[in-house]
């Protein structure tokens, strides 16, 4: 079974601690200074929580959550760290990401959460009913952040984070 994502969203200081101590796996973001702390740590004394930023740890299926679906912007600041644990991709508020959705009789998915799809080159196929097979290309370069499976109707939605 292939591993999911971690994904660490924007909240406010009080969701990640309470009497100096971590009440669910977080991060502190200050400056350029990064803090990832498990549940029941301690806080260091050197965080200041007035202009830090606080991401606490989601469940992955629900990045969507995070997303505007209608204009396509992240809602709040996101951190997604890939499955190998060293890959991590920022997210900030407002960033457009396209959303792509996938539909048809089947599809066969080509990039994964992470790969780089390049303007032009496959992300996924869609065989129609009659054998068709049809190959959908993103309109701009960028990185699968996330691929949402639609349970209600048998389809996909790719979330591409462009490249500026």
């Amino acid at each position: 079974m292939e591993k999911m994502p971690r994904l660490y969203v924007e909240v406010p200081p009080e969701e990640c601690i309470k009497d100096g101590k971590v009440t669910r796996d977080c991060v502190i973001i200050q400056g350029s200074v990064e803090v990832w702390l498990r549940k029941d740590e301690g806080v260091p004394t050197f965080v200041e929580a007035e202009g830090a930023k606080f991401l606490a740890k989601e469940v992955y299926d629900r990045f969507y959550l995070y997303v505007d679906g209608t204009e396509g912007r992240m809602l709040a600041d996101a951190v997604l760290i890939l499955p190998d644990g060293r890959t991590r991709i920022y997210l900030k508020k407002s960033d457009e990401l396209l959303i792509l959705p996938v539909e048809g009789y089947t599809k066969t998915i080509i990039a994964n959460v992470g790969n780089r799809v390049r303007r032009g080159d496959a992300f996924a196929a869609v065989t129609t009913k009659k054998g068709e097979v049809h190959y959908l290309k993103p309109p701009k370069t960028g990185t699968v952040v996330f691929i949402d499976e639609i349970t209600n109707r048998p389809h996909y939605v790719y979330y591409i984070l462009p490249e500026e």
